[in-house]
């Protein structure tokens, strides 16, 4: 086993597999570190069979929150990927940047030099799009990246209904909206290619370790070694032995939302006090470390279909052996898709800028593990809010690096939140009311046509509210004279030497949609700043936001 090289990086997720390409590219040796295994297999690689990776001990971290008390006391899963790709192999592939006014806040609250205009460049490095000949805005995509994005084929009518009938009810269309216009209904992109999950092992991590001097190593690593307060390496666990792996010039956590804070604190980075209580001495005094946890929620608005045209068809045994058997054979058809193929993103209320609102909408009835409606032929939106107030946070749960930490949402504990949810509910039912519907729609499954008034949503959202896998924020970047800021704007970890954490832990606030582009982009943009080369030109495009914004909410 190779046991130094100039980085080290821990974990081969999202971020990651971009830093270990982009480090190795410029000549600089790389060791990964990643606890899990191999993503070989039609699990992983099979987009259509996206629900069961994220619910396979071989694969996910298998992390739960603690008893969420705003939720009726209920425990929410909290996937995490424990395979090369991390959690980019075993997420729904859905690609969504963010909208630009959420970096114009990373950057407005210290994370001087993230904003849009500062990470678009970075955006378009790591694509290569394909529009699929399905309009979209060209010149704010990336065409040679290795990262690569598409558009379903969206053949279902459902697809297109979803759209039209957003129209009708007044709001916007967009073409593309991870180019100039987020907000509106529109097509969704996802990271497919040929087929397959595009996830970031197969975009970045595989030609480094092919092309380069970049090393994976399997391990759990339980915590960064020190030299006074520089970072020298990591101790790994491999099997029943702990070795040390060295770094000449930088040790680069890019372990999760999750991981990271618990391997900072494990190390003695921390809230001083915290590690204390588990007999850990501490390093350095960070009390914002495993802080500012935030996640998006959502519910599943769900319909029964008047007509037999849903993926309910193909919701048996014999069903999904004639997609997996085609997709075995040729990498096509239904399993060739992770079925988000339409989306929308809205505001919710005028006076709000930007789009605040976020729609997947999938052709069946279906939880996302894997358990169908009842009712049989049906379709749904998964709607929630994104800019929930809401903060949670990590903590460790004892000083055993094999302990689970504690995972603290705090969901819904404003008022706000529930406002928002129920804002949410109302306006899909609207949606689905609209005449582009009128064929498909039989009848309301969830939240159910009787479940009205505030009290009766409340209910509901209680028992139903589902993480949508975005947690972030908990080693979250920020000025000098930020106490809660964990890292500096390249990524430095505050208070240590030839030590970063760069994955979605460091966002000072969730974006807009999936995170598994930001993150991405979080890594490519950091391996310029360790790199110590000219950060890519700003760009100067304009994005756009409605006119009326201050007075009209569509």
């Amino acid at each position: 086993m190779r046991s130094e090289a100039e980085y080290v990086i821990v974990g081969a997720g999202s971020a990651g597999c971009a830093l270990a390409w982009r480090l190795a590219e410029a000549g600089r040796s790389v060791i990964v570190v990643e606890a899990g295994g191999s993503d070989r297999g039609p699990l992983i690689q099979m987009p259509a069979a996206l629900s069961y990776p994220m619910n396979m001990a071989r694969y996910d971290w298998g992390y739960q929150s603690e008893p969420e008390p705003h939720l009726g006391g209920r425990r929410l899963a909290t996937p995490r990927g424990k395979v090369i790709g991390g959690s980019s192999s075993i997420n729904g592939m859905v690609y969504v940047r963010g909208h630009a006014r959420d970096f114009d806040f990373w950057a407005e609250s210290g994370a001087t030099g993230w904003s849009y205009a500062d990470v678009l460049p970075y955006f378009k490095r790591m694509e290569s799009w394909h529009s699929g000949g399905h309009g979209g805005d060209p010149d704010w995509r990336g065409t040679s990246g290795p990262l690569n994005v598409t558009r379903g084929p969206r053949q279902n009518p459902l697809f297109h209904a979803f759209v039209e009938a957003g129209r009708q009810a007044g709001y916007e269309v967009t073409g593309d909206y991870n180019g100039q216009k987020q907000e509106g209904f529109g097509p969704m992109e996802q990271t497919v290619w040929k087929g397959r999950r595009w996830s970031a092992a197969n975009a970045y991590l595989k030609p480094a370790l092919s092309k380069f001097d970049c090393t994976l190593v399997n391990g759990n690593v339980r915590r960064v070694v020190f030299d006074g307060n520089r970072a020298t390496g990591v101790e790994v666990q491999r099997g029943g032995q702990q070795t040390t792996i060295k770094a000449t010039r930088e040790v680069i956590i890019s372990a999760s939302s999750i991981n990271s804070p618990k391997i900072l604190m494990l190390s003695g980075i921390g809230p001083a006090e915290h590690l204390k209580r588990h007999g850990i001495e501490p390093l350095i005094d960070l009390p914002g470390v495993g802080q500012n946890l935030q996640d998006h929620l959502e519910l599943y608005i769900q319909y029964a279909s008047l007509q037999p045209i849903t993926l309910y068809r193909y919701w048996n045994l014999f069903g999904k052996a004639m997609i997996g058997a085609q997709w075995l054979f040729s990498k096509t058809g239904h399993g060739a898709s992770n079925q988000f193929e339409s989306a929308a993103f809205i505001r919710s209320a005028a006076g709000v800028e930007y789009p605040d609102i976020q729609y997947h909408f999938l052709p069946i009835a279906v939880r996302y593990d894997g358990q169908a409606a009842a009712e049989g032929h049906g379709f749904q939106a998964h709607v929630g809010p994104m800019r929930s107030p809401s903060r949670g946070s990590v903590t460790l749960r004892s000083a055993n690096p094999d302990a689970a930490p504690v995972i603290r949402f705090n969901y819904m504990s404003t008022d706000k939140d529930w406002q928002d949810f129920r804002t949410c509910i109302r306006l899909t039912r609207e949606i689905f009311a609209q005449d582009a519907f009128a064929p498909f729609v039989k009848r309301e499954i969830l939240p159910g046509a009787s479940v009205e008034s505030d009290d009766a949503l409340d209910d509901h959202i209680r028992e139903h509210a589902e993480s949508a896998y975005h947690p972030c924020g908990t080693c979250r970047m920020g000025a000098a004279n930020d106490p809660m800021a964990v890292v500096d704007p390249s990524c430095r970890v505050r208070g240590a030497e030839s030590l970063r954490v760069v994955d979605s832990s460091i966002f000072p606030r969730i974006t807009n949609g999936n995170l598994n582009g930001p993150s991405i982009m979080v890594g490519e943009k950091a391996s310029d700043l360790i790199l110590g080369v000219p950060n890519l030109s700003a760009a100067n495009d304009e994005p756009w936001v409605h006119p009326n914004w201050r007075t009209e909410q569509r």
